[in-house]
């Protein structure tokens, strides 16, 4: 298994929000691709009670010696108190997209 690479879950209150973070990380070359996939509800405990909010899911692409530094930018330019980011690795994957990752952070 390769865990040379991982995808990034991060949900923002908006599209804006979404596509201004989309680039913020792309042009900082912390990611290859982010997808938005808007129109998700979700449904949480906020500060002692239940709560709900349209939210979209960005889908960031990128390897794992970046994300810290994708960590940095998020949380520098989140609007939420508490922003959602978890990393999954990518265990597996064609490796033409693979070395497209790669190649596409790489200054």
């Amino acid at each position: 298994m390769d865990e040379r690479f991982a995808v990034v879950l991060v949900t923002v209150p908006d599209m804006e929000t979404g596509r201004r973070l989309a680039r913020t990380v792309l042009e900082a070359r912390v990611a290859a691709c982010v997808n938005l996939v808007p129109g998700m509800e979700s449904h949480y405990w906020w500060q002692g009670k239940l709560d709900q909010s349209a939210e979209v899911l960005l889908l960031i692409k990128t390897t794992s010696d970046k994300i810290g530094h994708l960590e940095r930018i998020v949380l520098a330019n989140h609007p939420y108190d508490t922003p959602e980011l978890i990393v999954l690795p990518i265990t597996q994957g064609t490796k033409r997209y693979l070395d497209w990752i790669e190649a596409s952070i790489k200054k």
